[in-house]
């Protein structure tokens, strides 16, 4: 079949095959057939450069040589590629390596509880940790944690089993905890012998400009939760913890999964791990992504229907707002106000993947446009992206002067 045909045809197949929950093939009409680093290609012939890798899963973009590599030699080898709870050699150079990029104050306690390759898996079998660890059921969240939270309770009331933070809640809308929150809430949890669960699953393994985001603020976690980039672009996920917490009963503790530590991902993660530590690819990210975050606050400036530009490293979120909602304008009800952020937002996408550009819409009410580019995108790479995105942004700001809202399927001449 020609490449042509077989884009039309799996595009059209997909979406009536699959299920509404998925909208990756609603919204990004590629068939890809090829993919190295930062592009992809479709199966028409065109190219297209991907940030969205993987919702963050490829820290080194696709096909990395290192991962690729990795990958084969599993696969020569005869080593099984599958083992359920069994330490094996490609298992026991995973463990090493992560824990080298660990602080000692957590590295030199730590222990590697390995988890269904989901992300709530090891979220799960975090919380069962703690809540065995300290007897207690309620866990406090980054959304609902207060300065206070930890002191201020109801007579009687028992501290919580854990408190969960998410250095960047990035499936929120790409939205940074402020360092000095996290400080304020780690020394208080400290101080009351509440474990501090932080969860890296999306700004892990230099995302963010340091190898792990909660080095930020300083603070060292006594529960990691791990999984997207650990597996190097194959489903892994796991959970480090102090060893003093113990261990959940491993009959029916949630979260654990017959497909924990497969083979093949942890070699894959293996090299990933030790690619960026050895490169320096954290750095790179903190001084690249400051760049990128730069230029889209400038381009924020000039833009009628962005509102905010948030991230931090290479991860960033361009919300938008219809421009009738911007402090000079009349405010719209709040259900119509999402609802014209949302269509603006997928607007952006549109015209970022007619450009050749491709990236993807999160946040609550669907209104954040995010960036997440490999760490390996050069700085020239990251002028294309850059420009790419800006022409997409102009566009749609063209489709709605005065603050009209494109309708779903419009799109912009160039």
């Amino acid at each position: 079949m020609r490449g042509s045909a077989a884009q039309g045809g799996a595009s059209r197949r997909g979406p009536a095959r699959e299920p509404a929950a998925r909208t990756y093939a609603r919204a990004l009409p590629v068939v890809p057939v090829r993919a190295r680093g930062l592009t992809i290609e479709g199966a028409d012939g065109r190219r297209y450069l991907d940030c969205v890798s993987g919702a963050g899963t490829l820290a080194l973009g696709h096909n990395h040589p290192v991962v690729l590599e990795a990958i084969r030699r599993v696969l020569d080898s005869g080593a099984p590629l599958h083992v359920e709870d069994l330490t094996t050699p490609v298992e026991d150079a995973f463990v090493t390596e992560l824990l080298r990029t660990l602080p000692p104050g957590l590295a030199d306690r730590a222990r590697v509880r390995f988890c269904g390759p989901t992300g709530t898996d090891p979220v799960a079998t975090a919380l069962a940790l703690v809540r065995a660890a300290t007897g207690r059921a309620r866990v406090v969240t980054l959304a609902d944690a207060h300065e206070a939270v930890l002191d201020d309770r109801e007579p009687g009331q028992p501290l919580p089993a854990g408190l969960l933070l998410d250095p960047v809640r990035s499936e929120a809308g790409v939205l940074p905890a402020p360092d000095a929150l996290v400080r304020r809430l780690g020394d208080r949890a400290d101080g009351q012998a509440v474990p501090l669960v932080v969860d890296e699953t999306d700004s892990g393994v230099g995302r963010t400009g340091a190898y792990w985001a909660f080095e930020h603020s300083g603070v060292t976690p006594d529960v990691l939760v791990l999984a997207k980039a650990i597996g190097g672009s194959l489903p892994l996920a796991a959970v480090v913890h102090r060893d003093d917490l113990g261990d959940p009963n491993r009959h029916g503790t949630p979260g654990a999964g017959s497909f924990r530590g497969n083979q093949l991902a942890l070699a894959a993660g293996t090299a990933t791990l030790a690619h960026v530590r050895e490169h320096r690819l954290a750095e790179h990210a903190a001084a690249l992504g400051g760049r990128m975050l730069a230029r889209l606050r400038a381009l924020a400036a000039e833009s009628g229907c962005v509102g905010d530009v948030r991230g931090r490293g290479l991860m960033a979120g361009v919300e938008l707002v219809a421009p009738e909602d911007s402090p000079d304008g009349p405010a719209r009800p709040g259900a119509a106000a999402h609802l014209a952020a949302a269509h603006l937002a997928a607007a952006v996408r549109r015209e970022s993947l007619r450009r050749g550009l491709i990236v993807d819409v999160t946040g609550p009410h669907a209104s954040v446009v995010r960036l997440l580019p490999p760490l390996i995108v050069t700085e020239e790479q990251m002028s294309v992206v850059l420009e790419l995105f800006a022409d997409a942004v102009r566009a749609v700001d063209r489709l709605c002067p005065g603050g009209s809202v494109p309708l779903r399927g419009q799109s912009i001449s160039r």
